[in-house]
């Protein structure tokens, strides 16, 4: 055997058998009965379970243009830590990553890290405008082969730009991905509309704005019959009109953030920015809802839509702060807090909604795949009895806006392997 031989010993697979898992190079190579394989770097495993390598379908790395925020460089080291072997990056850049130059650009910044996978997602308008479309042609045969596009920060209220974007990217079995708020409904707002907002005294953003767009969009792609994603839901209501256009057969898949399947609207009662965040966080009972959606499937998977601020731009007064919130390194917990210890899902559908379908959704081959022989080694080994407490100043993000500052979340990220490679090892990067 050679010096890339590693053998994880002793290994839970999704939390149920355990057994020996033998990587060779970068790949899966035997799957032996626990306790029995010696072969190359041999790693005590007992007690922690395998999952495919999550993939996340939502990240701002704010590279290139707002470097003071984060690099794709610092994301990768809190992707990798929070047991991703991929993340997409969105197009809100400076400049807009609305072409073949500025997306290989992220693209290469990304193999360069070399901790994660790093995806493009192409713009879907010239500078995210939503007047005109962008190179969508050229992003996808360019070296990064962009296969998502999103105007993600503005939605795309034109419906004819929507249609004539979904009837382009049929070509090459692209994905429209929406950020359903419409503008005209939201102006000026700051969070959710209720009597919360009434009672503080700030703008109301109604959920009628984002289930509007998603209803809306869903005729066109049924129309047109392509493939549209819906970003971060946020409401009830937003995912019964999902569940409903699937049973149509529309082609429509969704994501929903970790913040949204467990913080709600009442912990703005304190005007903390660090709880700014657009779509906004609604009440209790969405939140019930959509984590009964995600588990049932309706929800296809959760995207943790990381979004780092300077401290200048979120530490400040309510109405000033930027929108956004941190959520690489949190993710696998919030979703082992509010969904696996609930009993909602088991590892293997936490594995389905964090890695395969995402990965599925972004037509990857390499990414989400099984663990079984002849896989690709991209892994992480989560200890599900650990608990750790979410310390700002101990995150490998530049930024410091996580929502979950002073909680103890259950589960702990042990080792990350991409590519047969461990890029967290005992909890620690290795870069």
């Amino acid at each position: 055997m050679t010096n890339n031989t590693k053998t994880l010993k002793s290994v839970s697979l999704y939390g149920e058998e355990e057994v020996d898992l033998v990587i060779e190079s970068d790949l899966i190579t035997q799957i032996l009965p626990s306790g029995t394989s010696d072969k190359g770097e041999v790693i005590n495993a007992s007690g922690l379970i395998a999952l495919p390598g999550l993939v996340d379908l939502h990240c701002h790395l704010r590279e290139p243009g707002s470097e003071d925020a984060e690099t794709v460089l610092t994301a990768s080291r809190a992707a990798a830590l929070g047991g991703f072997t991929c993340v997409f990056a969105m197009p809100n850049t400076k400049p807009v990553a609305d072409n073949a130059g500025v997306v290989e650009q992220v693209k290469h910044l990304g193999d360069e890290a070399g901790l994660v996978q790093v995806q493009p997602i192409g713009a879907v308008s010239i500078n995210q405008s939503g007047n005109e479309l962008a190179e969508l042609g050229a992003m996808a045969q360019s070296a990064a082969q962009v296969r998502i596009f999103s105007d993600d920060g503005h939605c795309i209220s034109d419906p004819l730009l929507m249609r004539r974007a979904l009837e382009y990217v049929k070509a090459f079995n692209g994905v429209i991905a929406q950020h359903a708020q419409d503008p005209g409904l939201t102006k000026n707002s700051q969070m959710n509309e209720g009597s919360v907002s009434a009672t503080l005294g700030l703008r109301g953003w109604p959920a009628i704005a984002e289930e509007s767009i998603i209803a809306r969009d869903c005729l066109i792609a049924e129309f047109v019959d392509s493939r549209y994603h819906v970003l971060h839901v946020t409401t009830a209501r937003g995912a019964q009109i999902i569940k409903e256009a699937k049973e149509r057969g529309v082609k429509v898949t969704a994501e929903v953030t970790p913040h949204h399947l467990l913080l709600t609207e009442d912990l703005i009662e304190g005007y903390n920015p660090v709880y700014k965040v657009n779509p906004p966080l609604r009440t209790k009972r969405d939140v019930l809802a959509l984590q009964e959606a995600l588990a049932s499937g309706v929800i296809d998977c959760v995207a943790t839509d990381h979004a780092p601020h300077s401290e200048e731009n979120k530490d400040c007064e309510w109405d000033q702060a930027a929108f956004g919130m941190l959520g690489l390194e949190t993710a696998i917990s919030v979703l082992i807090q509010t969904m696996i210890k609930t009993k909602k899902i088991s590892w293997r559908i936490l594995a389905e909604r964090m890695s395969f379908s995402p990965a599925k959704i972004a037509g990857l081959n390499d990414q989400g795949q099984p663990i079984e022989v002849g896989s690709y080694a991209n892994l992480v080994l989560v200890d599900p009895n650990a608990e750790w407490t979410v310390k700002p100043e101990n995150l490998a993000s530049k930024s410091q806006n996580t929502p979950y500052q002073g909680l103890t979340l259950p589960g702990r990220v042990v080792h990350t392997i991409y590519r047969g490679k461990f890029t967290v090892k005992n909890s620690q990067i290795q870069a």
